[in-house]
């Protein structure tokens, strides 16, 4: 006789006579109690976040929905364009274009700041100002970017990371990826010779990795973020239509070249 297998999960199970989610009945404990945001901190962490987490936590969903017109955002609006009977193909083709310019800084950031906190974390500024003048300081020996500092836009400071660095100082959850994200911004003019917005994107990741959330999924929480975002997007071509004016800008303005060979620079390299 063939031995029943067993699939244990805390998550989602269901019953003839009701779902269970998180070791609560969803229908009369969850749906209508317990708001989006928290929901998903706590599908993540399977523990319920206080009521200050949960303000930070959905403080970065919406400093991450929307940017406006970014390269996700068109590739939305151009796939639904190709195929409107497609609405998941458009939402998951503006989502995999999440990466290291867009969306993935979040990630990269947390990472970045968690791999460089110190074994003794200091207890003042000065504390974390010399540190982070070290970690810029080899960033820049090896000439390496440090994830979260720069903005193509704003440049005079992005007003995403106060407001954020502000939201979790009210709610006593600045910690050790914030302090050493605010120590960078403080010191890096003196390695690099200019100043440098802290942005949104970085400063979400600290946030972030500050409240315990797996690194590994921060850029799922960036995606989670601007899925929303990019729905907004979607909705709005709906109602003023700007995707095909984005193609014909292009197809209409092609113009034909030589061909350009492909001559690698050696065996196995890329040319230039």
């Amino acid at each position: 006789m063939t031995e029943r297998r067993e699939y244990p999960t805390a998550l989602g199970a269901s019953s003839l006579e009701k779902i269970t989610l998180l070791g609560h009945d969803l229908a009369e404990d969850v749906m209508g109690s317990v708001g989006f945001g928290e929901l998903a901190f706590w599908l993540a962490t399977q523990r319920r976040p206080t009521p200050g987490e949960t303000r930070v936590f959905e403080a970065v969903l919406a400093a991450l929905a929307d940017h406006g017109f970014t390269p996700t955002a068109i590739t939305t609006r151009l796939t639904y364009l190709s195929a409107p009977d497609s609405i998941q193909g458009a939402l998951a083709a503006g989502l995999l274009g999440g990466g290291s310019r867009f969306l993935g800084v979040t990630e990269d950031c947390g990472r970045f700041l968690h791999d460089h906190l110190p074994a003794e974390l200091p207890t003042d500024d000065a504390g974390w100002d010399a540190h982070a003048l070290r970690v810029v300081a080899q960033q820049r020996e090896a000439k390496r970017f440090v994830p979260g500092l720069g903005h193509h836009v704003h440049k005079n400071g992005d007003p995403r990371t106060p407001r954020l660095m502000q939201i979790a100082a009210e709610e006593d959850l600045v910690g050790p990826h914030l302090a050493l994200f605010a120590a960078i911004g403080r010191v890096h003019p003196q390695v690099l010779g200019k100043t440098l917005p802290l942005n949104g994107a970085g400063v979400c990741g600290a946030a972030l990795a500050d409240l315990g959330l797996p690194l590994e999924l921060l850029r799922g929480f960036a995606l989670l973020a601007r899925t929303a975002g990019l729905i907004g997007q979607l909705a709005e071509e709906l109602r003023h239509p700007v995707a095909n004016d984005i193609f014909l800008s292009v197809d209409l303005h092609n113009r034909s070249v030589a061909p350009d060979p492909y001559e690698p620079d050696e065996p196995g390299g890329p040319r230039g």
